[in-house]
């Protein structure tokens, strides 16, 4: 069902995959969106090596919400710092796309526990992440990717 990548020498192992979801803090989530056009937003995420599913937060209401209600489908985009070989211009990254299914999850009890592991990847504050989670936590619904593809590669410009 899911297409193999036509430059196979590129592809990077499924450890490599699951490094970059859990240690890179930022993505592009796209979705199907209005009039079925394309809708990608970046995202922060946390990865759980748990369930292997990949966790996000937001608002309860606003466009990505309303197209996740329409069509469950998604893919999700991750990339690394890169890097430049030495005496070489082109820059070398590492991307990982994700295409699966998201579910909305709307348990107070949930939505705050990943809250808490997400804040953390940021900030080891505990004030602060229990601040925003009393003046947040009630506004915010959680998202839950469920991988069905997982591919990774080395992108290199040239």
């Amino acid at each position: 069902m899911f297409r193999e990548l036509t430059r196979k020498k590129k592809e990077l192992p499924a450890e490599e995959c699951i490094r970059i979801l859990k240690e890179e803090t930022r993505g592009v989530l796209s979705v199907l969106g209005d009039e079925d056009y394309p809708y990608g937003t970046p995202m922060n995420h946390w990865y759980n090596e748990a369930d292997g599913k990949i966790y996000f937060h937001c608002g309860k209401a606003g466009h990505r919400l309303d197209a996740l209600k329409r069509h469950d489908k998604v893919s999700f985009c991750v990339w690394d710092k890169g890097s430049r070989s030495e005496g070489q211009w082109a820059w070398n990254v590492k991307s990982v796309i994700v295409f699966g299914r998201m579910e909305i999850i709307d348990d107070m009890e949930q939505i705050i526990d990943i809250m808490v592991k997400l804040s953390r990847k940021f900030t080891q504050d505990e004030a602060y992440i229990q601040k925003e989670i009393e003046v947040y936590g009630h506004e915010t619904l959680l998202l839950q990717l469920s991988p069905e593809h997982i591919c990774c590669k080395l992108v290199t410009e040239s």
